[in-house]
């Protein structure tokens, strides 16, 4: 199944590029950048959003603890049946306009982390603006939600719902990627 990993994504960007925003998927250096920001010994419930073929998905099942509940959003559907296979102990969605319903299914109230994957500056103004609002409800106080992108064209947006604590550049990635680390304000 790994083998077939990046033709999947190639695939999928060739029939959709707007909702995926690269070739191939993220390095190994790109989502240790964005898994270890978190404190996994205090995460009860986080949330990936465009886990695609699981590059970043695989670091989050390293670092859970076993009462931590994950919940994963995947446009694609055999991307989503693949990850669902994979970690069977995760739920699986298709779509992370969604979030907060979601996770109302799921019984959790708010999220420790939400990490991105979603290329926010391919979609439209509406999606963007609908996800990080979702994203702003999910998190709890304080949470963290940590996203990659391949341009700083989303900090405007983003310093408006949260405190953008650093952007790194992760050059060891195809594109080089940038992680925001933004932290959830108190009041809009």
């Amino acid at each position: 199944m790994n083998s077939n990993k990046p033709f999947l994504f190639l695939k999928s960007f060739l029939e959709s590029p707007k909702h995926v925003g690269s070739i191939i998927p993220s390095s190994r250096f790109l989502a240790n950048k964005m898994v270890n920001q978190a404190s996994w010994l205090e995460a009860k419930a986080v949330a990936e959003l465009g886990s695609g073929t699981g590059a970043i998905t695989r670091y989050i099942h390293q670092q859970i603890q076993d009462s931590t509940k994950v919940l994963l959003f995947e446009m694609n559907e055999t991307m989503r049946n693949n990850l669902q296979t994979a970690y069977p102990e995760f739920s699986c969605y298709p779509d992370a306009a969604r979030l907060v319903e979601s996770m109302n299914q799921e019984g959790v109230q708010q999220l420790d982390y939400i990490f991105s994957g979603l290329p926010f500056f391919n979609f439209e103004p509406e999606l963007r603006n609908t996800l990080v609002d979702q994203i702003y409800k999910a998190l709890k106080p304080g949470g963290l939600f940590i996203a990659f992108q391949y341009s700083l064209q989303m900090k405007k947006t983003l310093s408006e719902h949260f405190i953008i604590e650093k952007i790194e550049l992760v050059p060891l990635n195809i594109p080089s990627a940038f992680v925001y680390v933004c932290r959830k304000k108190e009041t809009i």
